[in-house]
């Protein structure tokens, strides 16, 4: 509707010999001014020095002309904006789509045909995954969801980080207990204890430098010893682990592209590139951007022990994505505070393969702090994934006694992606226990209750819901006019890759629909639009399932 809207006053302004400008159409922030509303005539009123107000008159004569039928009528309000009003059939229409549509009812044809390339949740082996890999991975999925919807073929990857210095410490203080390199039983405890302890016998002990560095290069070159034996046990441990987390929070990955494997291929292209793109300095090869671009700094791509940096890995990566998928678009995620260094590998790549730039997209997250000293206290400074879920598991039990325990965990992973999603890119969260597991609040579970209350409604009377007015005096209600505008913010999800724009929509859907039903018999065989409040009711049910679907929540279907 929004586009043809924004059609027809172009056709307008074209038989008014006006040229149309960056003029916006969108939805006012009362209902009371339209279901649509467009600031054209202020747009073009200073090229031609007339007032706003006579031309917005103007032009509204000119496109209600057209007779559109689902164009109710068409005012000018204010300073000079054009406000349009839908037809009580476009609403009823909509119910009926959204009924005959079911779970479809949003998606697009948007990127029919194309491939889209999504890489999200990627971990550090022999560290526990952390509140920082669920924030990655909450939106990861939900994007993932999103590309899907528009009628992509999606592939879903992440780039876990096997070995590194680091790596060489933990598998150094793993050896000092098991020579052989044969481990029984490793948990990730035990692998996220070798790394702080070997890190911490590195900087405390020298002697030991030259061997952790030996135990680097036989790792790199995958060379038949304990350490590797060791490394590679390791390493299964940690993804059966990683994917136990990540199926827990509801995704599933079709592959990894590991960094040992991108820093091959990233060394090797910063070589190919020298001295065109990278420059020799000091013994390291490095990478500096032009005088003018003052926002990238100069980055070491290759240090002078001659390994990659983290900057010639996801060089790396980017052309293993390309040659292995060669994806249409490549989404990655990562946390905010990595903008600067992507600023420097996607510069320097672009000298090599425009299209790797042209093709990405990068979408950052914030950190998360917890409100209540409760729930701080219990998950101390960087929380673990697994210590995070069950503590709100806890509050969840708490609260929901009666609930059985498969809806006890769907409440306390949608009470905490829903607290991340509903934040901007970039933005840093303030989790807090009460609001975000409220049933009455801002929040995931209000989402997932009200969505339950629509659909027991239904199952109270044999009556079918129909989107057909046997007293047609009713009027449009506002929970109509917002179910109707679910595609729009869907496209608009998809367009930004921004899943906050759903959390918004829903929220307000949502208050919409339990103010309506606090003051509304639902259920009332004297009222001739039964059936048709039946079928408002079970609209809501079907857009809350849709949009929690697409945010990576499932609804419920008990609470």
């Amino acid at each position: 509707m929004k586009q043809k809207i924004e059609n027809l006053i172009r056709q307008a302004l074209k038989n008014l010999d006006i040229e149309a400008g960056n003029f916006s159409v969108e939805h006012p922030e009362d209902f009371k001014n339209g279901d649509y509303s467009t600031n054209v005539a202020m747009v073009c009123a200073k090229n031609l020095k007339m007032n706003p107000k006579e031309l917005a008159e103007k032009i509204s004569t000119e496109i209600f002309s057209a007779k559109d039928d689902q164009i109710e009528k068409v005012e000018v309000a204010g300073a000079g904006f054009i406000n349009f009003y839908l037809s009580r059939e476009f609403f009823s229409n909509e119910l009926s789509k959204i009924i005959s549509l079911g779970e479809k009812y949003g998606a697009s044809d948007m990127h029919k045909g194309k491939s889209i390339l999504v890489e999200h949740s990627s971990p550090n082996l022999f560290k526990p995954f952390h509140i920082g890999h669920v924030m990655n991975n909450a939106i990861g999925e939900s994007i993932t969801r999103l590309a899907k919807f528009s009628g992509a073929k999606v592939k879903v990857i992440s780039f876990p980080s096997d070995i590194s210095l680091g790596v060489a410490k933990a598998i150094f203080m793993i050896l000092e207990k098991s020579p052989d390199g044969n481990l029984y039983n490793p948990t990730i405890e035990i692998l996220g204890n070798a790394y702080v302890e070997g890190t911490k016998r590195y900087d405390e002990d020298e002697s030991i430098h030259d061997r952790v560095k030996e135990i680097a290069d036989n790792l790199y070159a995958e060379k038949d010893s304990p350490e590797f034996r060791a490394f590679s046990e390791c390493k299964r441990h940690n993804i059966e682990y990683f994917e136990h987390i990540t199926e827990k929070l509801g995704s599933k990955f079709d592959d990894y592209i590991y960094e040992s494997e991108a820093g091959v291929i990233g060394k090797k292209l910063v070589e190919e590139n020298t001295p065109n793109i990278f420059k020799k300095s000091e013994g390291a090869v490095v990478y500096i951007p032009e005088e003018d671009k003052k926002y990238i700094n100069t980055a070491v791509f290759i240090n002078s022990q001659g390994n990659p940096t983290y900057e010639a890995k996801d060089l790396g990566l980017l052309d293993l994505k390309f040659e292995k998928y060669n994806p249409d678009l490549s989404i990655f995620i990562t946390d905010h505070q990595q903008v600067s260094h992507f600023k420097v590998v996607l510069d320097a790549a672009e000298k090599i393969h425009k299209d790797w730039v042209e093709k990405s997209v990068h979408r950052t997250h914030g950190r998360m702090t917890f409100k209540g000293q409760k729930m701080s206290s219990r998950l101390g400074g960087v929380p673990l994934a697994e210590d995070l879920l069950n503590a709100i598991l806890d509050d969840v039990k708490e609260k929901s006694v009666d609930l059985d325990d498969a809806v006890k965990d769907e409440i306390a992973i949608a009470a905490l992606k829903f607290s991340i999603l509903r934040a901007q890119a970039g933005k840093n969260i303030d989790f807090d226990p009460e609001t975000s597991l409220s049933f009455e609040g801002d929040s995931g579970p209000y989402l997932q209750y009200t969505g339950v209350r629509a659909n027991s409604v239904l199952e109270k009377t044999s009556v079918l819901p129909k989107a057909e007015l046997k007293d047609e005096k009713m009027e449009v209600l506002n929970v109509e006019k917002l179910l109707a505008r679910f595609p729009e913010v869907v496209e608009n999800s998809i367009n930004t890759w921004a899943p906050h724009y759903l959390t918004t929509y829903l929220l307000e859907l949502t208050q919409s629909f339990n103010s309506w039903y606090a003051h509304t018999k639902i259920i009332d065989e004297s009222n001739l639009n039964m059936a048709y409040n039946l079928a408002i009711t079970k609209s809501v049910a079907q857009v809350i399932k849709n949009g929690l679907e697409l945010l990576g929540i499932s609804l419920p279907e008990r609470m």
